[in-house]
């Protein structure tokens, strides 16, 4: 399956993409991720997308769409992709459009997740990180065995710093204004599909029955 995951931070994009993997064999792709490791690794890339992600904005295109370029064009994109949390704008999606183009790809649908804001801010801040590893934990739903400690690796477990309840606000307010006019983009090419659910298993179902897996 070729899809993209549209839907504010925290509502589950990344939780249904790895459902998604074991279905067929589609690989994930997510810009956050991908940025996320360029900072950890000091990257020129990744100094420069710093101070954007800790205030909660969006990373700037030109800092996006060569790295988006050179991995659709990896193997194991070939079985099929996932695009977590990415395209963002109307510009982007063009772009990408555009891209897809370039490189005879055909996508299957754009997969809309539309989750209540007090669920999300719920979500996220309760949300917290490994520094090590990079594994994910909820101090309500999913703690860590033991307290700041990650279960796999040992290293600490934070709360990032674009997830405190100040960031994640800005976050939802720029998704607000520039992210959420793309289920219009994709509702007119014919390619949106909507999802209201909180339940990650019941998005994954609903996607399955759409493509007929």
């Amino acid at each position: 399956m070729r899809l993209i995951l549209l839907g504010a931070p925290g509502a589950g994009k990344g939780t249904v993409a790895k459902l998604l993997t074991a279905v067929d064999g589609s690989v994930q792709i997510s810009t956050g991720d991908i940025l996320r490791g360029a900072v950890k690794d000091g990257t020129e890339l990744g100094k420069q997308a710093k101070a954007f992600m800790d205030a909660g904005d969006l990373v700037p295109d030109e800092l996006i769409m060569g790295i988006m370029k050179e991995r659709l064009q990896e193997d194991d994109c070939k079985a099929g992709f996932l695009l977590d949390g990415f395209p963002r704008t109307i510009p982007q999606a063009e772009q990408l459009k555009t891209l897809l183009a370039d490189l005879s790809i055909e996508l299957d649908a754009a997969v809309n997740l539309d989750v209540p804001r007090d669920v999300i801010l719920d979500r996220l801040t309760t949300r917290r990180t490994c520094v090590g590893c990079g594994a994910i934990y909820n101090v309500k739903s999913m703690p860590p065995k033991v307290e700041g400690k990650c279960d796999k690796c040992g290293a600490d477990v934070v709360q990032r710093d674009d997830e405190t309840e100040e960031a994640i606000s800005n976050r939802l307010d720029v998704y607000n204004e520039k992210t959420a006019p793309l289920t219009d983009f994709y509702r007119n090419e014919g390619m949106l599909m909507d999802v209201n659910s909180t339940s990650s298993d019941t998005v994954v179902a609903a996607i399955k029955e759409k493509l007929g897996i």
